[in-house]
């Protein structure tokens, strides 16, 4: 039985952001902010979640920039090989993409570029990553340079620090870019993104595929996958995880229908079975661009943009006007995948509002953290 626990405001303001595990924190970088510079060569942010105590920390970064270290970007992905996050990718609207590899060491919190060989993959942004096997696996994205998708998949070797580009065989996922990919096994799944009418090239005529992809990374294979049950209206710009061999998809945005969305599926790839899941609790608004993290059976869901209704009017306020405008969040939601008995009595007191007050101070700050119509939200500093 999945439950939203927690919610919780105050962290970092980030949309296209990218985010890794490393023990129990979490570590996010760069993304976007309506309002801040964005054509200064500024160096990469660097927030981190403390899991236990739900604290957000802002890393120290230099001043000026230099080689070794990213630039401030925004649709890049960033993934977790022993202590250190790899980032990749992404843009800003200064140096436009990027497709230099860089290494954060999470213990020294240094920076570092990495030396590669082999074929290089043209700079981009919207492109997926995922680890399997020691290896980093590229797919899709949107080529700056050559202006077009991409459907290549390129992988990186960490022993060799080798890139190589793939020959594959099998129907492949079609041109697209904010898709997810996830491993599982030797497989890589992925699921969503933007594609477009005419194919890699870019004519503004989006296209939102529903399809389940699955690589073989051994057999360098594509296949489309069976999809039983009630799967997910194509969107991008979501979230993907993975639990006990099923994917979760949440959020994103289909822009054929501009529809936002903030449900939860999963998807069951030994029975092939699309569910919607009805999950208890307080969940996110509607959002596209957030991320999510997991550790252990809970996901770790953060920022993102969300649509809000804005009237404007006259000085009688007559005649009042509608529209909709995106909102960066700054706020943190988690979704337990398997709530511990400890978990589903604190979510009894708040729903039946019993009496805590005798109960120690640290639980009742967890039941105050805790998501429920009543529940008070414990701000964040951001600065630590």
């Amino acid at each position: 039985m999945l439950m939203w626990t927690v919610h919780l405001e105050g962290g970092p303001r980030r949309v296209n952001h990218a985010a890794v595990v490393v023990g129990e924190k979490i570590y996010t970088f760069g993304g976007y902010c309506t309002g801040e510079d964005y054509e200064s060569r500024l160096p990469i942010d660097v927030h981190v979640l403390n899991t236990i105590s739900l604290r957000w920390k802002l890393l120290h970064s230099p001043e000026t920039l230099d080689s070794s270290i990213p630039y401030q970007r925004y649709g890049h992905t960033a993934v977790a090989y022993g202590d250190c996050a790899y980032i990749w990718g992404g843009r800003n609207d200064s140096d436009g993409a990027c497709n230099i590899l860089f290494c954060f060491v999470t213990v020294s919190e240094t920076w570092s570029q990495v030396e590669t060989q082999g074929w290089t993959p043209g700079k981009r942004d919207g492109h997926s990553a995922c680890v399997i096997n020691h290896a980093m696996y590229i797919f899709g994205g949107y080529e700056e340079v050559v202006d077009r998708f991409s459907d290549d998949v390129f992988r990186f070797e960490f022993s060799t620090k080798t890139w190589t580009l793939l020959e594959t065989k099998g129907p492949r996922a079609r041109w697209r870019d904010f898709h997810t990919a996830v491993g599982i096994g030797n497989t890589m799944y992925v699921f969503g993104g933007r594609s477009d009418m005419g194919g890699n090239l870019f004519t503004n005529m989006e296209m939102y595929c529903d399809s389940v992809h699955m690589f073989d990374t051994v057999t360098c294979t594509w296949q489309t996958a069976i999809s039983r049950g009630f799967r997910p209206t194509g969107r991008r710009s979501h979230s993907a995880f993975t639990h006990n061999n099923c994917i979760y998809i949440f959020g994103g945005y289909n822009g054929y229908h501009d529809v936002h969305f903030k449900e939860v599926f999963k998807y069951d790839t030994e029975c092939h079975y699309w569910s919607y899941l009805a999950v208890p609790g307080e969940g996110p608004c509607a959002r596209r661009r957030q991320c999510s993290c997991k550790i252990n059976s809970k996901v770790y869901i953060f920022g993102g943009t969300s649509p809000t209704i804005t009237h404007r009017g006259n000085a009688d306020n007559l005649d009042e006007e509608e529209r909709v405008v995106l909102t960066d969040l700054a706020d943190l939601h988690i979704l337990d995948l398997d709530p511990s008995l400890k978990t589903l009595a604190q979510m009894a007191v708040l729903k039946y509002r019993l009496d805590t007050s005798s109960l120690p101070h640290d639980i009742r700050w967890e039941l105050s953290a805790m998501t429920t119509p009543n529940a008070i939200s414990r701000p964040i500093n951001s600065n630590g």
